[in-house]
């Protein structure tokens, strides 16, 4: 039977763990390298003291990207995706997705740079569950996106 189609083949013998690969041939390395995965979310809000457009009430479509760093565990993961997604949804989003954000999040001028160290603090807080001293969890940086050329930056380094 040809098993190759269109110039792609269909796996016949799939490799099985335990047999073709074993438990300790999973993690390649013990390198620390760099995850990072991105959100969109909608919101309104107004800035204070400003002159300018942003003074009054509107909305972006805000993108943000998570960046995480650490070492790989025994079957060779940073962290699992789902998991940083988990943590975006559950414990930052929340605050922010359709949401006045000058309502939503701590007192503060809700500009692009205070959200995005906030953001950073929430990260750091919730990773410390996921965390541990082999693979040495830790945010390297946030950065939001106001609009599409536009975007704010925190990084671990000036974190303190």
């Amino acid at each position: 039977m040809d098993t190759n189609f269109f110039g792609f083949r269909i796996v016949e013998n799939l490799q099985k763990f335990g047999k073709d690969i074993k438990k300790e041939e999973l993690n390649y390395h013990q390198k620390r390298v760099l995850i990072s995965k991105e959100f969109t979310f909608d919101a309104a809000h107004h800035l204070h003291c400003y002159e300018g457009k942003c003074k009054n009430l509107h909305g972006h479509t805000y993108k943000v990207i998570l960046a995480v760093s650490g070492l790989t565990n025994e079957i060779g993961l940073v962290i699992d995706f789902g998991d940083l997604k988990t943590i975006w949804k559950d414990k930052i989003e929340i605050y922010l997705d359709h949401r006045y954000l000058n309502e939503t999040l701590p007192s503060m001028n809700t500009t692009a740079e205070n959200m995005v160290v906030w953001m950073y603090e929430k990260l750091k807080l919730e990773l410390k569950q996921y965390n541990n001293d082999i693979q040495q969890l830790r945010v390297e940086y946030i950065k939001l996106y106001e609009t599409p050329t536009s975007f704010a930056e925190a990084r671990r380094e000036w974190m303190g």
